[in-house]
């Protein structure tokens, strides 16, 4: 009896640019159909739709059961194709950060090839803050050019972003105003007072010593506590201060891939032996200490 088991693709199998034009051709064509015919191809879109949807759920919720499944699923959402899936499915929900950062990454190129670059800082609302950097710092015309880039790419392509700031640089007091940082022997360093610091459940800071060692880092200030970490997810290494925290169940999640940690302790939830780099802090008479070892 002859083995009739399928081998996988003979072919090489179409790029995400090809499956979206593909797609949306056959929207433009049910939209083109007369009402009943585009109702009935309607309903065979939904049935498709949710036939996937539970066989994809019932997939992820088997490898989000084990750790080695679990890493799969990080490298899997890098993908694309299987991001846009995730997304159409509800398995990973779009928020105002995950689709400014995809919005950036769609301008990057043309940035990066006129010598410039912006960096995601926040989003506070229906506002976008952004890092810039290189020529897009230039009072030059080319360096006005690229700004506009980038705000037309958020303000017209990012649900519910209306205004962008731009930040050069580092984040400034504009960003955290925290007043003036003081240091103290042993490399320890005032970041402001614990009632300023407990007001917002994320701070991002840029941390400097007098001599010259310096560091981004985020306090997280969770059931009356307040935490520090280097402001680096032990994923990718990308900034940390955009992730989402959830007082109820104690977790910092970062938006881009999924990460999951401890808010207090810093453990990854997602990929055992992973956790972020927790800082020392103390507070003395309300002011708060953060030490920055060399």
């Amino acid at each position: 009896m002859s083995d009739t088991r399928p081998t996988g693709p003979t072919r090489d199998e179409p790029g995400f640019d090809a499956l979206s034009e593909a797609l949306d051709e056959a929207a433009a064509g049910v939209r083109e159909l007369e009402p009943a015919a585009r109702q009935r191809a309607e309903q065979l879109r939904h049935a498709v739709e949710a036939l996937h949807g539970s066989g994809i759920n019932a997939i992820v919720h088997k490898l989000r059961g084990d750790h080695r499944g679990r890493e799969l699923l990080f490298g899997l959402a890098d993908d694309p194709v299987v991001r846009l899936l995730f997304s159409v499915h509800g398995i990973l929900q779009p928020t105002p950060v995950t689709e400014s950062l995809r919005a950036l990454e769609k301008v990057r190129p043309y940035l990066r090839a006129h010598g410039g670059d912006a960096e995601l800082v926040r989003v506070d609302g229906d506002t976008a803050f952004l890092r810039v950097s290189g020529t897009c710092n230039s009072r030059a015309l080319a360096g006005v050019t690229l700004r506009e880039v980038v705000k037309e790419a958020l303000i017209g392509g990012v649900e519910p972003i209306v205004r962008v700031v731009m930040l050069a640089g580092d984040p400034s007091p504009t960003l955290i105003p925290l007043g003036p940082v003081r240091n103290r022997d042993g490399g320890w360093v005032a970041v402001g007072t614990a009632a300023d610091l407990g007001d917002r459940p994320i701070t991002a800071l840029h941390l400097e010593r007098a001599d010259g060692a310096e560091a981004d880092v985020v306090v997280i200030s969770l059931d009356g506590r307040l935490t520090a970490y280097r402001d680096i997810c032990a994923h990718q290494g990308l900034p940390i201060n955009v992730a989402q925290l959830d007082p109820a169940t104690g977790t910092l999640t970062c938006p881009r891939h999924g990460f999951c940690y401890d808010a207090h302790s810093g453990a990854c939830l997602n990929s055992p032996g992973a956790k972020l780099m927790q800082l020392p802090l103390r507070v003395d008479n309300g002011q708060v200490w953060i030490r920055l070892d060399t």
